[in-house]
């Protein structure tokens, strides 16, 4: 008998949050997850959840060792593995959440559509000419039909 999906708590339903966060499917569908340790993914969970629409963070070794529960030498390895998978770049005290390999979306041509722009919701102000995020483009097309 075949699962009907249904919300099981429609009052939870997820709402894209206005701060730039995300997990890539392809974590999963290339197996980067199955190479990595449990404090590896930890780790990697914890960055993509704190970094910033370009993926940095300044998080310092000793607060996310703690806020993991890792000792250093658990947290060196744990970082030290996600270098070497290619899932981040660290230089102290900066840390950059990268693309999937094999992930990258290439440029768009500039004879194709352009970049989605608009305006900031909760400013009023333009943007420029520079793309927006996700959730600004649902907050316009929802305030569009209000």
């Amino acid at each position: 008998m075949k699962a009907i999906k249904q919300l099981l708590r429609p009052e939870r339903l997820r709402q894209v949050p206005e701060q730039f966060s995300w997990v890539d499917q392809a974590l999963v569908q290339q197996h980067f997850i199955d190479r990595c340790e449990a404090r590896s993914a930890a780790l990697y969970l914890f960055l993509v959840t704190v970094s910033d629409a370009q993926g940095l963070s300044y998080y310092g070794a000793a607060t996310l060792a703690r806020r993991l529960h890792l000792s250093d030498e658990q947290f060196g390895a744990a970082r030290q593995q996600l270098i070497e998978l290619d899932l981040i770049a660290y230089r102290s005290p900066l840390y950059q959440v990268l693309a999937l390999p094999g992930t990258v979306a290439a440029p768009r041509p500039a004879s194709r559509a352009p970049a989605i722009t608009g305006t900031n919701t909760r400013t009023g102000a333009t943007t420029g000419g520079q793309p927006v995020s996700l959730a600004t483009l649902l907050q316009l097309a929802q305030q569009r039909r209000g």
